[in-house]
Order: structure tokens, then C-alpha cells, then sequence
């Protein structure tokens, strides 16, 4: 255990001390217990002058690149450290057969389209595809009305809001159940994609030797009134970086199989596929608040 001189101790108690009159209670808590981890963080590394600078550098360009539109390197930052999806853990423990939740990650744009179901929210090129499924309660009863907010990549790996190719309501879209709590959402197969190198955060997993890589996904928010707001992702089953997601969003209940479907299927006359196409099946469980 590593021990620390009397008047480096003496420099964390004043530190914590100094927050000990902070009106609100759960404020006093956080930043107390903030300042001596990571005091005791500083003392068991022994930072040096120049880490502590380097540090300070860091956490500043990181504030630069964060536009408050698309991107939010400091949610990335959190993404990387495994700290989002430990927030998320948290604060979302679910019942056993409510749906597993994971990161919102940081590029979400709100305000996106209203969309029928079986429309296609796809205006660039891909492997077309259904997701269809149901929103459920906890008893699976149907949640009727309930809103799935959808986003992914576009098949070179980006999101609409980060490629200006893209026109902003690309792969994004809002979708609701109907009285019996079904959805139908028209895509493409979501890619496996890097998340954003050029910044403090790739400069940090390169120094770490770690891989930029997330694992094919959809995003969902889901949301219905009376039940807990659900954010998610529904991941290729077979996608190569399932075991290493760089975020450590990956849940095994949160994988699905995008089955091949011919041209004379059923649904394709239904959803306006004019060709083969690939079905992906899920149901959402919401929790009760």
C-alpha cells in the first residue's frame, strides 16, 4: 500500500475540508469524494510536474473539439474509459426481463423525422434491411404509442451530421408502435466503424495500443409514457469486434441475426423492397418507473 508523507495527506484533508459546507448535500458528497480519489490517484502514480501539464493539455483539447452539435469528444473520452457504460450499469438495474440498456454514445441529433412504419430511413447506398419486432411491459402486455428514436452509420462508417455528404436525416428517424405494440423500421445492415481518431481520444487509445473499433450496431431510444426511457443498441451477431468493442457497449441479450429474405417474401411486397432483403426480429421491454 502506498504511503503518503504527512504534509502531502495534510494537502488532501484541507482539500476535502474545503467542500465540507456546500449546501446540497449530494453536491457535497460528489465533490468530496471526487477531490480524494483523485488525490489518492495523483499520490499512488507520484504524478510529475510535466503529467500533470500533459494532463491539463489533454483535457483541454478535448473541450476544443466538442461543437455541442455532433461532437462531444468528452462523452467519447468517457465512452473509451469505460466510465459510460459503468454510469450506465449504475443507473439502469433492470429487472430480469426488462431489455438491457448501453451507451447513448455521442452522436445523436434530436428533432429527427416522424416516420410510418416499414419506411425507409435510408437515402444512401446498403444492404437493405427490416428490423420489425414489439414493444413490451414487463408482464408482455403490448405498450401501444411508444416512440423508438433510431440512428446508425451509413455503410462508409459515419454518421449523418459528421459526413456532410450525408444528408442530415440519413439513417435517423422516429418510429412508433401500433396498438399492439409492433414496429417496423426499413435500413441497410449497420457496419462496424471507428469512432473518431483525429482527436485527444484517438491520441489516447494509440498511446494505450488499443483498436478504435465498434462492432456493428442500430441505436435505439425508446420511450413510451409510463415506463423508464430505454437506450440500447441491437448488434450483428456475427460481427468480428463483438469481444472488443472499444466502448464496452456490448450485451450478448442485445445481438441479432439479419436473416436473408428473398424478393417474394411477404414483407417485401408489404415494405416496397423491390429485390432480396435481410430481416433482423426484436422485442423491447420497458420498465415501469
Amino acid at each position: 500500500m502506498h504511503r503518503i508523507p504527512p504534509n502531502e495527506a495534510k494537502i488532501s484533508a484541507q482539500a476535502v475540508a474545503a467542500f465540507g459546507n456546500t449546501p446540497s448535500p449530494r453536491l457535497r458528497q460528489v465533490l468530496q469524494s471526487l477531490v480524494r480519489h483523485l488525490h489518492a490517484f495523483a499520490s499512488e502514480v507520484e504524478l510529475t510536474e510535466d503529467e500533470w501539464l500533459e494532463g491539463v493539455r489533454f483535457l483541454t483539447d478535448t473541450g476544443k473539439l466538442c461543437d455541442g452539435v455532433v461532437r462531444q469528444e468528452f462523452i467519447l473520452l468517457s465512452d473509451v474509459l469505460g466510465l459510460s457504460m459503468l454510469v450506465d450499469a449504475i443507473n439502469h438495474r433492470a429487472g430480469e426481463t426488462a431489455t438491457e440498456s448501453t451507451v447513448f454514445g455521442p452522436f445523436y441529433i434530436a428533432g429527427m423525422p416522424e416516420r410510418q412504419a416499414g419506411e425507409s430511413m435510408a437515402f444512401t447506398p446498403g444492404q437493405p434491411a427490416l428490423v420489425q419486432g414489439r414493444v413490451l411491459d414487463p408482464a408482455g402486455e403490448p405498450v401501444a404509442g411508444a416512440v423508438l428514436d433510431v440512428w446508425q452509420t451509413a455503410d462508409n462508417g459515419m454518421y449523418s451530421g459528421q459526413d456532410p455528404e450525408q444528408p442530415l436525416a440519413n439513417l435517423r428517424g422516429r418510429y412508433r408502435t401500433d396498438g399492439e405494440g409492433r414496429f417496423a423500421i426499413r435500413t441497410i445492415i449497420p457496419v462496424s466503424y471507428p469512432i473518431p481518431t483525429d482527436g485527444p481520444v484517438g491520441r489516447l487509445l494509440q498511446a494505450s495500443d488499443r483498436h478504435p473499433w465498434r462492432p456493428a450496431h442500430l441505436h435505439f431510444m425508446v420511450t413510451a409514457e409510463g415506463h423508464r426511457t430505454l437506450v440500447t443498441h441491437l448488434f450483428n451477431h456475427d460481427d468480428p469486434y463483438l469481444e472488443s468493442d472499444v466502448v464496452f457497449g456490448v450485451k450478448d441479450s442485445l445481438k441479432v441475426v439479419y436473416q436473408p429474405c428473398r424478393a417474394n417474401h411477404p414483407l417485401a411486397t408489404r415494405y416496397g423492397f423491390e429485390g432480396d432483403f435481410h430481416l433482423a426480429t426484436y422485442d423491447f421491454v420497458l420498465e415501469h418507473p
